[in-house]
């Protein structure tokens, strides 16, 4: 498949989860007084981020949604696109998506479990240019601790299958700050 029809279809794709996230989390609003005991455990949160440095430029987004059990244990699904552009040297688009486990020992203290499997597509400019691009999957599988107050987490995650050569992030250590409404 040539590179731009396959960025047409992560377009694509990445605009029908985008509205199936959009219309799941209006339909809590939709019939407030009709709301099933399913929506009232549903949170909704996720992640923004937009980084701009000396030829660099990278954003990020990434909405998640859990099911909240009981005050200790939830379950949930995210999804993760960014594009990254560093100047002269490559332009990725990464998309995937990521399973995660929520625990809760004591009100504040928030134990998590995150698999998460990326799609990366790289594709070298500049005096890079004849480096071969890159289309691959890199899989991460996260166990984190944090400091939680209300809706607010606040902690660091490790990857138990970092890998330095095809890995996303720049180290196994992961800060997060996590938000749940």
């Amino acid at each position: 498949m040539k590179f731009s029809t396959l960025k047409h279809h992560k377009i694509i794709v990445l605009t029908i989860f985008s509205c199936l996230f959009l219309t799941f989390s209006n339909a809590q609003d939709d019939f407030p007084q009709q709301k099933s005991e399913f929506w009232k455990n549903v949170r909704f949160g996720g992640g923004l981020g937009l980084s701009t440095g000396n030829n660099f430029f990278s954003a990020t987004l990434a909405p998640s949604a859990i099911y909240q059990f009981d005050n200790t244990f939830a379950l949930g699904v995210g999804l993760n696109g960014t594009y990254n552009r560093s100047k002269n040297v490559y332009k990725s688009t990464i998309l995937g998506g990521s399973i995660m486990g929520l625990f809760n020992p004591i009100q504040e203290i928030q134990l998590s479990a995150e698999f998460e499997q990326l799609n990366v597509n790289q594709k070298f400019e500049g005096v890079f240019a004849n480096n071969p691009d890159r289309n691959y999957w890199v899989p991460a599988l996260f166990v984190g601790a944090g400091y939680r107050t209300n809706n607010v987490t606040i902690g660091l995650r490790y990857d138990l299958l970092y890998d330095e050569n095809d890995s996303v992030y720049a180290d196994a250590f992961v800060p997060f700050v996590r938000v749940f409404f």
